[in-house]
């Protein structure tokens, strides 16, 4: 099968998984991830192939979105077998993608892995950014901000969403982040002075 026809599979594949998601997981996430990662590994001298086709799948086995994350993981494996790529290319896309989540903490192995870690990371900032917090906030019913020791939206910001641009791996997206990550704190700013002025 050639390679614009696998894409096309794994997109409608990742379609029916994410296609209902309310936590900003959702299909149109993995859009903007998988594009970036595209256009990363064009700048990076990566394989634009394994890099966007990795991005696509790269939620795929999140415990934050599975009950079943290694069975997700297993239908996976098998579909991508189903397309009859060759062996190496499916251990390329995997390892890929294995290691993209920021609470593991790990650094991906391959240069694609790491554009997909990148690219991931991006959409969690700038405009994006701040509306998928808020999605995923709302949708597991997580206060806005000032809710004593519960976590909050807004911590989420201080916890995570801050320290993303000292992560990246590419020039290509620490010079994207410069805008996103000035947007965050342009944000924070506004949202500060609103919310104090209202107590």
């Amino acid at each position: 099968m050639k390679k614009d026809k696998i894409l096309k599979e794994i997109q409608d594949y990742t379609y029916h998984l994410f296609e209902e998601d309310v936590t900003g997981h959702d299909f149109h996430h993995m859009r903007r991830v998988a594009g970036m990662a595209k256009h990363i590994s064009k700048n990076e001298a990566a394989d634009p192939f394994i890099a966007e086709a990795a991005a696509w799948l790269h939620d795929i086995g999140d415990r934050k979105l599975f009950s079943r994350p290694e069975e997700s993981l297993e239908k996976l494996h098998d579909f991508l077998q189903s397309l009859h790529p060759d062996s190496t290319t499916i251990e390329n896309i995997e390892a890929a993608f294995k290691d993209t989540s920021y609470h593991k903490g790990e650094i991906p192995k391959t240069k694609e892995g790491m554009i997909v870690q990148d690219a991931d990371r991006l959409d969690a900032i700038g405009a994006v950014g701040i509306a998928r917090t808020f999605a995923y906030g709302g949708a597991n019913e997580q206060p806005i901000h000032g809710n004593g020791d519960r976590a909050t939206s807004i911590q989420h910001f201080y916890d995570k969403l801050l320290h993303l641009q000292d992560t990246l791996h590419t020039g290509t997206a620490k010079e994207i982040a410069l805008e996103r990550h000035q947007f965050l704190l342009t944000f924070l700013k506004q949202f500060h002075r609103e919310w104090q002025a209202s107590e």
